[in-house]
């Protein structure tokens, strides 16, 4: 048995955060426009998503601390879909300058990986990436 798996966090679920708000339009944005549960409401101090079996707990506050690039990102089988439907649901995709990005905002990373970016109401940045590996 490895030891380090179960007496430290490798063998522990995630939990994921990220600072609100406007608690209305996240709530709206992560239920609606992204499709995630809403699993509770905890005012003061959060709004709890169901994102793929990982819990993300929204922390509402009165203030965004400064943003320091991108804050929650999703895994997808293919990015180009995904981009699509999103922005069907009324996402709005980024462009960073110096990153070159296709048409559809998609950036390819020197490894591989394919990336674009996007915000939430609040104006945290979020992205979805297909890396090299998810295609089959």
């Amino acid at each position: 048995m490895d030891m380090t798996e179960t007496t430290r966090l490798g063998g522990c679920e995630i939990i994921a955060f990220a600072t609100i708000v406007d608690v209305s339009r996240a709530k709206a944005f992560y239920g609606e426009t992204l499709g995630l549960r809403l699993v509770a409401e905890e005012p003061p101090f959060a709004l709890v998503f169901d994102a793929h079996g990982t819990m993300l707990r929204l922390v509402m506050a009165k203030q965004l601390p400064p943003a320091q690039g991108t804050v929650l990102g999703w895994r997808v089988p293919e990015i180009a879909a995904a981009v699509k439907e999103l922005s069907e649901a009324g996402v709005h995709f980024e462009r960073f300058e110096r990153m070159p990005q296709d048409e559809l905002g998609i950036w390819a990373s020197p490894s591989g990986a394919q990336v674009a970016w996007f915000r939430d109401p609040d104006g945290n940045i979020l992205s979805v990436t297909e890396f090299p590996e998810s295609k089959s």
